[in-house]
C-alpha cells in the first residue's frame, strides 16, 4: 500500500491531502470527508481499510484555508475551551459552498491520477452534509454518497443538503446515531421526505444505542460493534454502486 502526500490547487489556495492506493489497479476512487477534528492517524486508518477493499482513497483537509491548526484530540477537545473555540471557528469559517467548490478540484486530481471513472464519497460528522452536497453538485461523477453521524442534513439553512435532493443521482446511505442533537428526528423525517420526493435511491438507518462519533476509532463515543456494522453497510454500498461485486468484510 502506498500513501501519496498531495497539494491540491483550489480556487482559494492549496489543500493538503493524502491519497491511499494499493499496488494493484484500483477498482474505483473514494473521497473521505473528515469529521470536525481534521486529518489525523484515525482517518488514515479508515482510508487504509477502504484501500484494502481495492479502492484508491483521497482524504483532503477541508480546513486548509486556516492551516496550520490543531492537532485536536477527539476525546478531550470539546472539554477544553481553547480547543472548542478553535474548532468552532474552523467549522464556521468553512462553508458548504467552499467545500462544494473544493470537491471539483478533488475530482480533477483523481482524474489526473488516472481515476476517471465513477466515484464514491463518504463523510463523517461535518463531512456527512458535505458529502451529500458534493454528490448533488457533481452528479455525473459521484455515484454513491454516505453520511455517518452527519449533522444538519435537513436543517433550516439555505445550504442544507436536503434542498439539493432533486439534483442527486447517486445512491445515498445515511447512518444516524441513536440520539444526536445535530440530527434530531424531525430532520430525519424531513430528509426522508425530500429524498423520496426526488426519487433518490436511499436508506436512512438508525444505529440505536450509538452516540455521535461512534465510527471513529479515536473518539470517546467509538463503539466496536457499531463501527463494524457501519463498515459492512459502507463497503456493500460501494461494491454495489461501483460495480465490483461482493466486498471482503472483517467480522
Amino acid at each position: 500500500m502506498a500513501t501519496q502526500a498531495m497539494q491540491i490547487k483550489t480556487s482559494d489556495g492549496i489543500a493538503k491531502a493524502r491519497l491511499f492506493r494499493s499496488a494493484a489497479p484500483a477498482k474505483a476512487a473514494i473521497i473521505l470527508y473528515m469529521d470536525v477534528f481534521g486529518p489525523r492517524p484515525a482517518l488514515d486508518q479508515m482510508a487504509e481499510r477502504l484501500t484494502g477493499e481495492g479502492y484508491a482513497v483521497l482524504v483532503p483537509d477541508l480546513f486548509y484555508r486556516n492551516a496550520p491548526y490543531g492537532p485536536f484530540d477527539p476525546k478531550t477537545a470539546f472539554g477544553d475551551e481553547r480547543s472548542k473555540a478553535a474548532i468552532t471557528g474552523l467549522l464556521g469559517g468553512t462553508t458548504q459552498e467552499m467545500t462544494i467548490r473544493d470537491s471539483g478540484a478533488f475530482l480533477d486530481v483523481l482524474a489526473a491520477q488516472g481515476l476517471t471513472g465513477p466515484v464514491g464519497i463518504v463523510g463523517y460528522c461535518m463531512g456527512g452534509a458535505r458529502a451529500l452536497n458534493a454528490a448533488a453538485s457533481y452528479p455525473d461523477r459521484i455515484v454513491a454518497a454516505a453520511s455517518f453521524h452527519g449533522g444538519n442534513l435537513a436543517g433550516d439553512a439555505a445550504d442544507s443538503p436536503h434542498r439539493k435532493a432533486a439534483s442527486l443521482k447517486a445512491r445515498v446511505y445515511i447512518g444516524t446515531a441513536g440520539v444526536d442533537r445535530s440530527f434530531p428526528p424531525e430532520q430525519s423525517a424531513r430528509l426522508a421526505e425530500a429524498l423520496r420526493a426526488a426519487e433518490v435511491d436511499h436508506v436512512i438507518e438508525n444505529y440505536a444505542g450509538m452516540a455521535h462519533g461512534w465510527c471513529m476509532p479515536d473518539h470517546s463515543a467509538f463503539d466496536a460493534a457499531g463501527a463494524e456494522r457501519h463498515w459492512k453497510r459502507l463497503t456493500t454500498l460501494f461494491a454495489e454502486t461501483l460495480g465490483q461485486g461482493t466486498p471482503t468484510i472483517t467480522t
